[in-house]
C-alpha cells in the first residue's frame, strides 16, 4: 500500500456503494430487448430500430441508479444517500441482520424515521439521532458491512 492510498484509508472510516448485484441486470435487459421487438414487428424501415435505442439504454439507466446509493462514515459525518449527519448527532447504534429486517421495517418504524432501504442487501443499522432540533428519531439504512459502519461511528 502506498502513502497516498493509506492517507485516503485514515481519512475515511468506512464507504461503500450499494450496488446492484449482477443478477438484477438481466431481467430488465432482457424485459426492454422483448418490448423493443415487439413495437419492431410492428413498424417496418428506420423506426423500427428506435425502440431499441430508447428502451435498452433506460433500462440500463434505471438499473444502475437504483445502485447509487452511498453509505459513508468521513470527514466528522455520517452520509447515507444524499443526507449527511455530523458525527456529534450520532447516538446509539443498533444492528439488524437479514433475518429481523421485518421487525425493523414493519411495525416498530418510525414513520419520520430517515430510511434507505435496499432489499438487496442484507443487514440494517439504526442510527439514534441525538439532536433536539431535528425531528427526526432514527436514520434506518442498508449496508453490506455494518460492523465496519459501526466501528467507523466509534461505537
Amino acid at each position: 500500500m502506498d502513502d497516498r492510498s493509506r492517507t485516503v484509508t485514515q481519512r475515511t472510516g468506512h464507504a461503500e456503494r450499494l450496488y446492484v448485484t449482477w443478477y438484477w441486470w438481466p431481467l430488465p435487459l432482457t424485459a426492454a430487448a422483448l418490448l423493443a421487438a415487439e413495437v419492431h414487428m410492428g413498424y417496418p424501415g428506420l423506426r423500427a430500430w428506435l425502440p431499441y435505442a430508447v428502451l435498452i439504454p433506460l433500462a440500463v439507466l434505471a438499473v444502475w441508479s437504483a445502485g447509487r446509493s452511498r453509505v459513508a462514515v468521513e470527514d466528522g459525518e455520517l452520509r447515507v444517500g444524499e443526507a449527511r449527519l455530523p458525527l456529534e448527532f450520532v447516538g446509539e447504534v443498533e444492528v439488524f441482520p437479514a433475518h429481523s429486517k421485518r421487525a425493523a421495517l414493519g411495525p416498530n418504524l418510525d414513520p419520520a424515521a430517515y430510511l434507505v432501504h435496499k432489499g438487496w442487501v442484507g443487514p440494517l443499522v439504526r442510527v439514534r439521532v441525538d439532536d433536539p432540533a431535528d425531528p427526526t428519531p432514527y436514520w434506518l439504512f442498508s449496508t453490506r458491512h455494518p460492523e465496519r459502519v459501526v466501528a467507523a461511528l466509534g461505537r
